[in-house]
């Protein structure tokens, strides 16, 4: 039957291709999910013992291939104990990948009333006034709401100033806002694990970037020292932006339209 030939050599053609196609894609998200990750020094230990097991095997080094055959077993025992952080975040992201997001898109809510309060904290005088807050995208980060005190509240800028400007049990934790409401205040955030942190950066910075490497949440920190008003995301803090850049970068990050906004150059802690 010709049709049955013509199917055959169709799938025998396609078949190569979509094997090629599908590894090349598998190979491309992998690095890309390396790179987001900040695990540079995971591929270049990879390359290095390749590279070595590759001369090894050439040149017929019996010896130092024994050795490499003896520990490759143990590499991934190695690899998880000594970077676990990095793997937890690649775990983390592939959890966040488009595949496993059912849910709508977060909504903005009342942003303008969230940059006006961080204008009038970071100009507060003689002393700036700091400030946390959490966006949630798609992780969950229900136990990090559950060390706040639960608000539930319409966001206003009066009622973001009253909590952060005043020294209330609530001033020193995070906000949490979500979905238009203002969800959570108080809340205890992970601090950064990057060893390179600038000194000048205080804990209300750490934990922003703290919270952007273990989740996809934006967070938006005003300095109590200077007044200066950022944004962590992905592990990589945006300094200092005026009110036109901080809210194009919320609108731009929350919107997931453009995950770098308007601003090239991140200025992070390092």
């Amino acid at each position: 039957m010709e049709w049955l030939q013509y199917v055959t050599v169709f799938y025998n053609v396609i078949r190569p291709v979509l094997d090629i196609g599908i590894l090349a894609f598998l190979l491309y998200k992998a690095y890309e999910l390396l790179v987001k990750t900040q695990s540079a020094q995971m591929i270049k230990i990879g390359i290095f013992v390749i590279l070595v097991y590759g001369t090894a095997k050439l040149f017929r080094l019996t010896t130092l291939e024994w050795i490499l055959n003896l520990i490759i077993s143990q590499i991934l025992v190695i690899v998880a104990v000594v970077f676990q952080p990095e793997l937890r975040r690649i775990i983390v992201r592939l959890g966040q990948s488009e595949f496993f997001r059912p849910d709508k898109k977060p909504r903005l809510g009342n942003l303008e009333a969230v940059v006006t309060a961080a204008e009038i904290l970071s100009r507060r005088r003689p002393k700036p006034r700091g400030m946390l807050i959490v966006f949630p995208q798609h992780t969950n980060i229900k136990n990090i709401i559950d060390t706040g005190t639960r608000i539930n509240g319409d966001i206003s800028s009066s009622l973001i100033v009253a909590i952060f400007e005043f020294d209330t049990p609530l001033h020193d934790g995070a906000m949490i806002i979500q979905n238009g409401k203002i969800i959570a205040a108080g809340c205890f955030l992970p601090l950064s694990e990057q060893q390179d942190i600038k000194k000048s950066f205080g804990t209300r910075h750490r934990a922003s970037l703290g919270m952007s490497e273990q989740s996809d949440a934006v967070v938006l920190v005003v300095s109590e020292e200077t007044g200066a008003m950022s944004i962590a995301f992905d592990g990589k803090l945006y300094y200092d932006l005026s009110t036109k850049e901080l809210t194009q970068k919320l609108r731009g990050l929350i919107d997931r339209n453009a995950r770098t906004g308007n601003i090239q150059n991140p200025e992070s802690e390092k």
